[in-house]
């Protein structure tokens, strides 16, 4: 069997989703490492008590120098891209909340860590 290169790419590419880790404080960019990709988040500023203002730089798929994230309830499982912490269904987190429709929407950042952020 040859070996494909290109197919080898696109399944590591749609594999990088597990293997978040935080390398970073909360006010300096959170450093994201998922497989080979590097995600930088960081927390801009806190307009209202349920918005965030998130600079959000992922190489391989998108860049937001001031993305607009709502606080909202976790309706599934994930990461939380500033902290690597897990995220349950039903916690309290921040998303994307944006026109059109951001290629990071499924990204979640949990609350207390975003209120952790603000403090800083």
């Amino acid at each position: 069997m040859a070996f494909d290169p290109w197919a080898r790419t696109i399944f590591q590419l749609a594999n990088l989703h597990e293997g978040i880790r935080r390398d970073a404080p909360a006010r300096e960019p959170a450093i994201a490492e998922a497989g080979k990709r590097r995600i930088a988040v960081k927390l801009i500023d806190r307009p209202s008590a349920t918005t965030a203002t998130i600079e959000w730089r992922d190489p391989t798929r998108c860049c937001y120098g001031d993305q607009v994230w709502r606080a909202m309830r976790a309706r599934t499982a994930g990461i939380c891209a500033m902290s690597g912490r897990a995220i349950r269904p039903g916690d309290a987190v921040y998303g994307p909340n944006s026109r059109p429709i951001p290629r990071n929407l499924g990204a979640m950042i949990l609350a207390s860590v975003l209120d952790r952020a603000e403090a800083q």
